[in-house]
């Protein structure tokens, strides 16, 4: 608890400075309040958001979208990677396919999925579940076929069956790469869903951001960067602390600072 305490103390510290020069600079009239508001400022805006009642609408889409578009990449992501990184065969039969769709730019997809699924959540969910599922899948690959093969070797002196030695052996031994691959893939999620939210979205903290710029309201846009940051920061928070206990069998640097 204290450790804890203590990173999040220490973590503060240069976000408190760079906010209090901020604040100092546009109070002084060093930044322009119409492009650049002072922090007051955009916090007053959240907290009127949240008293008109349209803030926590605003997070909970954002946040339902981020997490079905998660949970869905992850699932895939699951599945094909592990066969591929299990399989010298799939690994040639499928991965070039798949290394050839990362390639393509997420924007590229946009007008695809609204032809196919039209402006609804199906088609956000499903860019969403795209940026995640890449870097979820590599890390996976890479985490089976970097198992040593030593600890192969004991498992078939053991007599493990094919099955014991993916579950005592191949998943311990590629969990760090899999829960790395689930922190890539959820910062890409929030980075997605504000492409999502660009395709005809009426909620969301990205479809903040469209009509901040369309009123030119840039303390509304500073506000919904602001939340997604902060949101960002507490989910991958969960993440992290999920990661930690999960790796506290390993005997590794982080568990001894």
């Amino acid at each position: 608890m204290y450790k804890s305490n203590e990173r999040w103390i220490i973590g503060s510290i240069i976000p408190f400075i760079l906010l209090t020069v901020w604040e100092v600079f546009a109070r002084l009239g060093v930044i322009e309040a119409h492009l650049l508001p002072a922090p007051t400022m955009i916090i007053r805006e959240i907290i009127e958001m949240g008293s008109a009642g349209t803030l926590f609408g605003h997070v909970g889409t954002t946040l339902y979208r981020v997490a079905l578009g998660f949970l869905l990449g992850t699932i895939t992501a699951v599945i094909l990677g592990s066969l591929v990184g299990y399989s010298r065969f799939l690994e040639k039969l499928m991965d070039p396919l798949i290394q050839a769709f990362r390639a393509i730019p997420s924007l590229a997809w946009v007008p695809l999925f609204i032809l196919w699924m039209g402006i609804g959540e199906s088609s956000k969910v499903t860019l969403i579940a795209v940026g995640v599922f890449f870097p979820v899948y590599l890390n996976i690959v890479s985490g089976i076929q970097g198992v040593d093969r030593k600890l192969i070797e004991v498992g078939k002196i053991y007599g493990f069956s094919s099955t014991e030695t993916l579950r005592k052996i191949i998943l311990p031994a590629s969990l760090p790469s899999f829960l790395v691959g689930l922190r890539s893939g959820l910062g890409l999620g929030w980075m997605f869903v504000v492409a999502a939210e660009i395709m005809g979205a009426s909620q969301g903290l990205g479809y903040l951001l469209i009509v901040g710029q369309n009123t030119y309201s840039p303390e509304l846009i500073i506000a919904s960067i602001f939340l997604f940051a902060v949101i960002g920061k507490v989910t991958d928070s969960l993440l992290k602390y999920i990661e930690e206990r999960s790796l506290r069998w390993q005997d590794r640097l982080a568990n001894h600072r």
